[in-house]
């Protein structure tokens, strides 16, 4: 689709971009089936090791695109509408390879919470965060009932939801939101040297690292010792493992497979 652009670098960096800078990047219903295709395709290629989602244009994501989808919304049943915006979220969160957010201008509504299904967010001093739908007499959706308490603690996320306020960068970072406040300017180039380093890192490791993660909180402790050993395990017979231990003997950089 011309509204989304997908990039491949031979890093195995993919940076999927939101290419409706007239709409500030509103999703209309249309694309909510090709963003989890895919979401499905980078969890399911062994070449993929880094995802970072971003907006064309000076802005994020403005949520979904209320203008172009109204008659879908009032014309469809409900569940139907919600099922494919539900299926996107899912596919966000089942995506095994580290996803970046890289944010500037508005990412508010559906848009906050598709940066909030990445494991990291960096911000431009000038991106703002909202949690919309109560202004627009909406809940809130895409994953953001169960992505903002963990993220936030319960009481603020009440907060973010029922009063809707716009919080800039920093006001996103103070409450735990945002990994990173940078100039607009250096924006760009720190995502870039993240996604590098990345890529750069142990593939397996890492994807059981962000799935232990992801899980714990529905995790007891003795659960989540038991997870560890098993990712342990599973690292130990690696051929990654044995490079980086080989260059940590060697006293030289590892070149990690993701085998």
């Amino acid at each position: 689709m011309e509204e989304i652009h997908v990039e491949r670098s031979d890093r195995g960096v993919v940076t999927l971009t939101l290419n409706r800078p007239h709409r500030k990047n509103a999703i209309p219903g249309s694309m909510w089936e090709p963003l989890r295709q895919i979401f499905h395709e980078v969890r399911t290629n062994d070449a993929d090791r880094v995802l970072v989602i971003t907006g064309a244009g000076g802005d994020f994501c403005s949520g979904a695109d209320l203008a172009t989808n109204a008659g879908d919304l009032l014309g469809t049943h409900p569940l139907r509408s919600m099922s494919s915006v539900n299926a996107c979220a899912l596919a966000l969160h089942e995506v095994d390879v580290p996803t970046i957010a890289k944010v500037r201008g508005n990412a508010v509504g559906a848009g906050m919470n598709l940066a909030l299904g990445c494991d990291l967010i960096v911000a431009s001093e000038n991106a703002r965060f909202c949690e919309v739908f109560a202004r627009r007499a909406l809940s809130v959706d895409f994953g953001g009932t169960w992505l903002l308490p963990r993220i936030v603690g319960m009481h603020r996320a009440k907060e973010l939801a029922l009063l809707a306020d716009m919080l800039s960068a920093k006001e996103a970072q103070a409450m735990g939101i945002v990994n990173r406040v940078v100039p607009d300017a250096e924006l760009d180039g720190f995502v870039d040297d993240w996604a590098r380093r990345l890529a750069e890192g142990p593939p397996l490791a890492l994807q059981l690292s962000k799935r232990m993660l992801s899980n714990s909180l529905a995790s007891s402790f003795a659960e989540a010792l038991d997870a560890e050993a098993s990712a342990q395990s599973v690292n130990l017979v690696s051929r990654d493992t044995r490079e980086g231990v080989a260059a940590f003997l060697e006293k030289r950089s590892p070149t990690f497979e993701g085998r």
